[in-house]
């Protein structure tokens, strides 16, 4: 008898300019008498107005999350260790940013209550105990990081998620008002990623009813923001958010593809950050997702964005195998995007040639 997953989603999610907010208001039951919560909160908003609206309370905290790379074990266990040094006991700890922040936020509220390092967990269904109450607010559309039950890191060894039951959200605040600020380029990367998610999810091995719901809604609202506006308004950001919060519930009852599992491999040496990673990437993969690719290329060729290239020139064997490594270690992917006998189709050979294209 097939054994269907039993999927833990966020718990309470509020939508809609102004809802930020009601911030106060959704945290003040989940205080405990002394101890704080922690606003962590993506460095682009150091010296912003939204500081001002963050309701702090008794001996609450805004970090400033350095997201210049991607989330790091290492800066994971330092946050939690420095709380913990600090305070001992946390109420619970807000994320707000883009997929990176809210990553942090999600991955440091569960090393407050698992011991070790967070590299110990990453891997699927490796978190022992619940982490405190965590919040995500994201103030860039597209990586579904508010929805997902992963928190994507670079371990020592591996680009891999704290994929588990306890890295959902408790709550999500969808304000579409937060991305009013954000970097034309920036927007289109992690749009873009939105995009993908929603191409690998669909045509994938994994794919059912559920998944395909969400995706198909989401795919149709990337399309008709990046193909058939021509104006990026107000009403732009309203649906890039909801089609984030989509695409992100797209992938977790399936899973992604052949873009991402590639792009792990090009943050984890290369630093590359995962909207512009992905990217880069899709931009060669007509041979696994050809009307995606093309319609891809279109988004592009209209918004005048420039997508790197020749970013893998001139690396070592050495190099090249690290980054083959990290994605060849992304098993579900590649077994979603080319079905059980993945590992005879995308051969060490056959990435590497990928790769030297990028």
């Amino acid at each position: 008898m097939a054994q269907f997953r039993n999927f833990k989603m966020v718990s309470y999610v509020v939508y809609g300019r102004g809802s930020f907010n009601q911030l106060d208001e959704i945290l003040a039951p989940q205080r405990k008498a002394g101890a704080p919560m922690i606003f962590l909160i993506d460095h682009f908003f150091t010296g912003h107005a939204l500081l001002n609206r963050i309701p702090l309370r008794g001996n609450d905290k805004i970090i400033f999350a350095d997201v210049t790379h991607e989330p790091k074990t290492t800066y994971v266990d330092a946050l939690a260790r420095q709380l913990k040094e600090e305070f001992g006991t946390i109420s619970g700890i807000i994320g707000i940013g883009g997929g990176s922040a809210m990553d942090l936020a999600k991955a440091v509220a569960l090393m407050m209550n698992n011991p070790g390092s967070s590299a110990d967990y990453q891997g699927w269904d490796l978190v022992k105990y619940a982490g405190v109450y965590k919040a995500g607010i994201p103030t860039l559309s597209g990586t579904g990081a508010e929805v997902s039950r992963t928190t994507v890191l670079t371990g020592p060894t591996k680009k891999l998620g704290m994929n588990s039951d306890f890295t959902p959200f408790d709550q999500i605040v969808l304000d579409p008002e937060l991305c009013a600020d954000v970097p034309a380029n920036q927007r289109f990367y992690t749009g873009m990623d939105c995009y993908i998610h929603c191409i690998e999810s669909l045509q994938g091995t994994f794919l059912n009813e559920f998944s395909k719901s969400y995706g198909e809604k989401a795919l149709d609202i990337c399309r008709h923001i990046f193909l058939e506006k021509d104006v990026w308004d107000a009403e732009s950001d309203d649906k890039l958010m909801m089609a984030s919060y989509a695409g992100g519930m797209s992938i977790a009852y399936s899973q992604v593809g052949v873009a991402h599992a590639v792009s792990y491999g090009l943050s984890y040496l290369l630093g590359t950050k995962h909207g512009i990673g992905n990217c880069i990437v899709m931009n060669h993969l007509d041979e696994y997702y050809p009307e995606g690719a093309a319609e891809f290329k279109r988004m592009v060729e209209k918004g005048g964005y420039e997508i790197p290239t020749g970013i893998c020139n001139g690396l070592t064997d050495e190099q090249f195998n690290a980054m083959i490594n990290v994605s060849l270690g992304m098993k579900p992917l590649w077994e979603n995007a080319l079905g059980k006998n993945w590992e005879t189709i995308m051969t060490r050979e056959k990435l590497r040639a990928l790769y030297e294209k990028l």
